[in-house]
């Protein structure tokens, strides 16, 4: 049994090396194909160091621009520098934190303006969840084999997948999770200065990279305090040093968003949903970490039902693997997840069905996603690895854990082959290539809007359209002069404007066709 063991776990690493080249090949395969949605337009704008108010008052004059014109506001450039960036997330985007920004600009500016080049820097922080991941399975179970699974596990997760190719902060995030576990679980096992310092460093880098981070530290000074029985031990007070020296270090932003709110973030979370509506997303959102089709709100229903009985499984799973871990590990061990998985969850939960809101979404309660998988991850290894079960169980779990691993693959690679996915809202994005393509069957095309359609919807558009194709952008309440030269000459309005569709047919003597939802094309009578 001993040798058999040695040669299945051998045969374990093996397939947790080949998920591992799979998982970095998912993260890279089409990174520009995708639609380069708002999120990252707007990503893209801070990273460049222009501002809004700039960009609007720059485009908005009704002169013809090129692509050219609109895309040096996605790019840093000798125009500005990095106290512009910094200057603009202050003014504009306070609860968007810097490092990302900051670190993104640097990469950017080393390796070359492109969609790929931008995404390639969460990619990057992608590949750094695994050694991450490893180390803490290392610090948390004393397991170099738990850390293979779960390196595997993660590295085709498709909910990891999604966001290491989002040119967004969530890859970031993760990393500033799992370094921050891993330096207070190091801290509390060596209990020495320079580890507690180490610990505060990375508390001032998680704090810098998500608000809800915040969060995650909190769940981390309720573990310390559990396991500490709430006594002012040595380690307790470590603790509360490392903890207040990354908040003193944080109250400098935090007055920064309290004299810069930018309440308009999170309108979306202001949209009410009915109980039922809400528990499904919960649902979806959790479910997503090991099997995603890509899914959205939008898609009929019938394909929503035929998905409930995997979705039901992977629930079931994610359950008796927290039960499993809080009956088998160590009480140093399972606290840890819970309040890891807890950390965003809970809060989530009670705003969301408490006061109505929609706070919850994927790239939020990425660490209680990352929870659960540390809880599944436990519940594989030790099922496959017990000596005390019957041999047809461990075969069973065997084929379990084969079959997680499957639905994660499949999820990659219907994500990869794919134009556009959930996270972009296909319902008010998928048309966005169409218009596009309509647009570049003319020979000299003209696209009109006006400035409340410039950030992202033009930008958007930007990225797709052809070089020949000009645009011609307006103050709001304003008719463009229609210049002669043009083939083709389209009304782009994703936000609708009844005054330049009324001006341009009136003053100008013209027809609009429409041709879908967001695009008209102007026309003059012969």
């Amino acid at each position: 049994m001993s040798q058999n063991w040695i040669i299945s776990k051998s045969w374990l690493r093996l397939l947790m090396i080949i998920l591992l080249v799979m998982g970095v090949f998912f993260r890279f395969v089409n990174i520009d194909k995708k639609l380069y949605w708002g999120d990252e337009v707007f990503s893209s704008l801070r990273i460049s160091g222009y501002t809004q108010l700039e960009m609007r008052k720059q485009l908005s004059n009704g002169r013809i621009l090129s692509r050219e014109d609109l895309l040096k506001y996605q790019y840093p450039n000798d125009e500005k520098d990095v106290i512009d960036t910094i200057k603009g997330v202050i003014i504009e985007d306070s609860q968007i934190l810097p490092v990302y920004i900051l670190m993104s600009r640097f990469w950017v500016e080393l390796f070359g303006n492109s969609i790929a080049v931008t995404r390639s820097f969460s990619v990057f922080m992608s590949l750094l969840t695994f050694p991450c991941l490893y180390w803490l399975c290392q610090e948390l179970f004393e397991s170099s084999l738990i850390g293979w699974i779960a390196v595997g596990l993660v590295a085709v997760s498709p909910i990891h997948v999604v966001y290491a190719q989002e040119a967004r902060t969530y890859s970031l995030w993760i990393v500033a999770i799992l370094i921050s576990s891993i330096a207070l679980l190091r801290a509390m096992r060596l209990k020495t200065k320079v580890s507690w310092c180490i610990y505060t460093a990375t508390l001032v880098l998680g704090f810098y990279t998500h608000l809800f981070f915040t969060l995650v530290a909190f769940s981390q000074g309720i573990y310390v305090l559990i396991i500490e029985r709430f006594r002012l031990s040595k380690t307790s007070i470590y603790y509360l040093i490392s903890a207040l020296t990354g908040f003193i270090a944080f109250v400098p932003w935090i007055w920064i968003i309290i004299t810069n709110p930018q309440p308009e973030a999170l309108a979306w979370a202001n949209i009410k949903e009915s109980f039922f509506a809400l528990s499904a997303r919960w649902v979806g959102v959790f479910s997503r970490a090991f099997f995603d089709l890509g899914v959205s709100p939008s898609d009929p229903g019938k394909l929503k039902i035929a998905l409930i009985p995997f979705i039901l499984i992977i629930l079931a799973l994610m359950s008796y693997s927290i039960y499993f871990l809080c009956r088998k590990a160590y009480k140093e061990v399972w606290l840890f997840v819970l309040t890891l998985i807890g950390s965003v969850m809970l809060p989530l939960l009670l705003t969301d069905f408490m006061f109505q809101k929609r706070l919850v979404t994927n790239r939020y309660t990425l660490p209680s996603v990352l929870g659960i998988q540390l809880a599944v991850t436990y519940l594989f290894t030790a099922k496959i690895r017990s000596t005390s079960i019957k041999y047809w169980q461990k075969k069973l779990w065997s084929l379990i854990a084969l079959m997680v691993i499957m639905g994660e693959v499949i999820s990659c690679i219907v994500h990869y082959q794919a134009p556009i996915w959930w996270n972009q809202f296909p319902r008010d994005n998928q048309e966005y290539s169409k218009i596009a393509n309509i647009i570049n069957q003319g020979n000299k095309p003209l696209i009109i809007s006006d400035e409340d359609n410039l950030l992202p919807q033009i930008e958007i558009l930007t990225y797709l359209v052809e070089p020949k194709v000009r645009f011609q952008i307006v103050e709001i309440n304003k008719l463009p002069e229609i210049t002669n030269g043009f083939t083709d000459i389209f009304l782009f309005l994703h936000k609708p404007s009844d005054f330049l569709k009324t001006g341009i047919e009136k003053v100008y003597n013209s027809k609009l066709q429409q041709v879908n939802r967001f695009l008209w094309k102007i026309t003059k009578p012969n």
